[in-house]
């Protein structure tokens, strides 16, 4: 299959694009497409046969369920139930966004590898005109997971998507770098108070006031999950990756003590470290580039430097998924 990049911007004539776009998908093909948060591969969530090419394409588990994307708040209430009061109130504040709402489904509606046979739907609209445009033009829910081969760091940029999947999907929508660069945050609406089950770019203290109490998520005991990234490994880089207190004296013994076993090793940082063989920013809206520009070194160990208590909650999750929780010693 080849696969086609199409650049949408505003310098450009988007109708033959989202046309090309919008049309693939009714096929039941899938689209990789831009949103604020990561770039989504995307598929009609009513057509279990184009969801499955999802899977397909990304080597993705099947009890893992997807989050389905519509282009507003009405749309999204179509096809869901029993919708608490906080739910509409998370809405209003923080649609369109990065904040994804786990509610009760409507029966027969989305394909059930959408859901991975789970009664609820974690739905979202994006913050995004590429997005919004595809989804209002398409007149369907689009089901979309990060555009990356599952487990590797999720897109930012269309070339990390032409490089995951390329030969696996006939279309890209190039909408430039995403804004957010971390997935949204999870809200399970279904229990009270409230659980984010993914921390992103919407925190629990900007919930909180908007609706009150929220808790944070242990990981999931079950054999499905209720929303990606509770499960299975996520965001690794090919290099293995470990987390080290930010502290320079400790990060620069590090440094020499890999060295002295003749490997080379890239950090993630804030501020640079010219004895590390390579050195990669480390911020929200960076990460995934950042392990993604490891993968073209030739380095031996990835370190992340980190202040666990001061840092952003979205960021250590995504760390310390990458790293299986490992920290440098």
């Amino acid at each position: 299959m080849e696969t086609k990049t199409i650049l949408v911007d505003e310098h450009v004539n988007n109708d033959e694009n989202y046309t090309q776009a919008v049309d693939n998908i009714r096929k039941g093909e899938v689209v990789a497409f831009p949103t604020e948060t990561v770039y989504g591969l995307g598929a009609d969530a009513m057509n279990a046969e184009a969801v499955d090419k999802i899977f397909e394409a990304k080597g993705r588990p099947t009890d893992n369920p997807l989050i389905v994307h519509v282009d507003s708040k009405e749309t999204a209430l179509e096809y869901v139930e029993e919708v608490p009061e906080k739910a509409l109130q998370c809405m209003d504040a923080f649609w369109p966004g990065a904040l994804t709402l786990i509610m009760q489904a409507k029966p027969d509606i989305f394909a059930s590898n959408v859901t991975a046979g789970l009664p609820t739907v974690g739905i979202r609209v994006p913050n995004h005109p590429v997005a919004l445009n595809l989804l209002k033009q398409l007149k369907r829910p689009v089901a979309a997971p990060s555009a990356n081969t599952s487990g590797k760091p999720s897109p930012t940029l269309a070339e990390h998507v032409y490089f995951d999947m390329n030969g696996k999907i006939p279309l890209i929508l190039d909408g430039g770098p995403t804004q957010v660069g971390i997935e949204s945050t999870v809200l399970d609406m279904t229990c009270a108070p409230p659980v984010i089950l993914r921390p992103g770019q919407v925190t629990k203290e900007q919930l909180e006031e908007v609706i009150g109490t929220v808790r944070l998520s242990s990981e999931t005991k079950g054999n499905t999950p209720k929303a990606p990234g509770m499960k299975y490994a996520h965001y690794a880089p090919q290099a293995p990756l470990y987390l080290i207190e930010h502290n320079r004296k400790l990060i620069e013994k590090a440094i020499d003590h890999i060295h002295g076993k003749k490997k080379k090793i890239a950090v993630l940082s804030r501020e640079d470290f010219v004895a590390a063989d390579y050195c990669f920013p480390l911020a929200v809206d960076k990460l995934y580039d950042s392990l993604r520009r490891c993968d073209q070194t030739d380095a031996d160990l990835i370190l992340a430097c980190v202040l666990p208590e001061n840092e952003d909650a979205a960021l250590m999750n995504r760390l310390e998924k990458a790293a299986d929780h490992k920290w440098f010693s």
